[in-house]
């Protein structure tokens, strides 16, 4: 890179707050393209970020890998463990993942950096243990919840948040995908998941999936689109979620015996088909009140004798509610 064009770039957005590759090319009198590729390797570089997105796009200078004045270092392990795992969304909806997320969520509150990194390590650690060819195994959870289990198996991609560090990067994916009806969210969700529904839909010989339906009514709803963006090769049995006079979200509901009443009498399996083992995909595990209640109706109904449930995310312990999903 020409190291006085790069020179210039940083030192007019530092004098300037924020600049955009219009105003870079004029101030520097090269072309848009030129600075584009100029920009491309700051932004690589992590020396500068942008905001916003075409035609309006922004870019600003990040001192944030900088702590009084020195370079924060950390061991190769930890920084492989923060790039690959880690995600900050601001409450103005700035992403920033990696370590330089990291960096910013310590500052934000007053974190020793290296330090809290040694904890993000020994925390991650710890919650990956319960991870097994990539799934958490959540039988243990419904055993401890309900009298009478109806799942044969329960699996989680990921927990939906951890100690301390709250919501897991997939977690966050999955809250701003459904609340703020983000399709980019929602394809980026579903080429993280589409793997590995894969492999377990192969390795349990799954002949039949179904998405729980949703209950608050959005003009792009979540499930929906993850059923057509995974395009799965199994058919997809028919679950129905009753309007009523009165909309209950799950989410809302905080007594389990709520959860298990709402769940029991808004979903229906309305299907004739029988199948040897059955998916069925949620969003989001806290009492695991719907999937084990669906779960009874299509075997009530004699569809399949197997009933597999996964959650794209999870919670860790017993009877919890993920109210935000």
């Amino acid at each position: 890179m020409d190291e006085k064009t790069s020179e210039k770039i940083i030192t007019y957005i530092r004098d300037k707050g924020q600049a955009s590759g219009n105003d870079l090319a004029h101030f520097l009198g090269i072309t848009t393209r030129a600075v584009r590729k100029q920009l491309a390797k700051l932004l690589e570089e992590n020396v500068v970020y942008k905001r916003g997105t075409p035609p309006k796009v922004y870019y600003f200078i990040d001192d944030s890998q900088k702590d009084f004045g020195h370079e924060i270092v950390f061991d190769k392990k930890t920084k492989k463990i923060i790039e690959a795992n880690f995600l900050m969304i601001s409450p103005s909806g700035e992403r920033k993942e990696g370590v330089l997320g990291f960096i910013e969520w310590c500052k934000k509150r007053n974190e020793d950096i290296v330090k809290t990194a040694h904890d993000y390590v020994k925390s991650y650690e710890k919650f990956n243990k319960y991870k097994v060819n990539g799934l958490i195994d959540g039988k243990y959870k419904i055993k401890n919840t309900f009298k009478e289990v109806f799942l044969d198996k329960v699996f989680y991609l990921d927990f939906y948040s951890i100690e301390r560090f709250g919501k897991t990067k997939l977690g966050q994916i999955l809250l701003y995908a459904k609340q703020s009806q983000n399709k980019d969210l929602i394809s980026e969700l579903v080429t993280e998941i589409k793997p590995k529904i894969e492999k377990l839909i192969e390795e349990l010989s799954i002949d039949a999936v179904g998405f729980i339906p949703p209950t608050v009514k959005r003009e792009v709803q979540l499930m929906r689109e993850l059923e057509r963006l995974l395009n799965l090769s199994i058919p997809s049995i028919a679950l129905v979620k009753i309007k009523t006079e009165i909309t209950i979200p799950q989410k809302t509901l905080t007594k389990l015996e709520d959860r298990i009443e709402n769940a029991r009498h808004t979903i229906l399996v309305d299907d004739n088909r029988t199948y040897k083992t059955i998916l069925l995909i949620d969003d989001a595990l806290g009492s695991g009140s719907t999937l084990n209640e669906t779960a009874k109706k299509i075997k009530d109904r004699k569809l399949s004798k197997n009933v597999i449930g996964l959650a794209i995310t999870g919670s860790f312990s017993g009877f919890e509610v993920i109210s935000e999903v």
